[in-house]
Formats: structure tokens, sequence, C-alpha cells
């Protein structure tokens, strides 16, 4: 079994930059960031493949453009999660 791994992104759509890194690791710190993403009702997308990409970057640093397709398609994923949550209120 590989080990656990987490990205948490940042996006400000104010800024009109691209997603930024404001959390990763693996193991411990990696479920750190999962325990928080619960209790704060954050949805968790799930791809061993972008996470890694993903962990290559610094904290604080925008997404590469070749990543663009990949983080558009989670955050369409995110905008339907929280449709589904709303329509279950």
């Amino acid at each position: 079994m590989s080990e656990t791994k987490a990205v948490a992104l940042k996006y400000d759509q104010d800024q009109g930059s691209a997603p930024k890194v404001i959390a990763k690791g693996k193991g411990a710190i990696a479920e750190k960031i999962l325990q928080k993403a619960q209790e704060f009702d954050v949805p968790v997308f799930q791809n061993e493949a972008l996470a890694d990409s993903l962990l290559s970057l610094d904290l604080d640093e925008q997404i590469p453009p070749n990543l663009y397709k990949a983080i558009a398609e989670v955050f369409v994923w995110l905008m339907k999660s929280e449709q589904k949550a709303q329509l279950s209120r």
C-alpha cells in the first residue's frame, strides 16, 4: 500500500492568478491535512498522479500551466460536489 499523500490548493478569483499550493505532505502530515479537510467539510479529490505532481511544487507556488487542465477538472468536480451537498440539505 502506498503512503498517504495530500495537497491543499487555494484559488483566489479576485487575484486572477493560478491556484497555489498552501499545504502538502506525506504520511502523518498528509493525514493531518485530510483531517482538517474533513473538519471543515472540504471535499477531497483523489488522484495519486496529480498529487505527486503537486507535491513537487513549493508552498505558496502557483500551479504551472501544464497542470491547468487537471486542476480545472478538480474544480469542476468540486463545484458539482458542492451543488450535490446543497441539494441534499
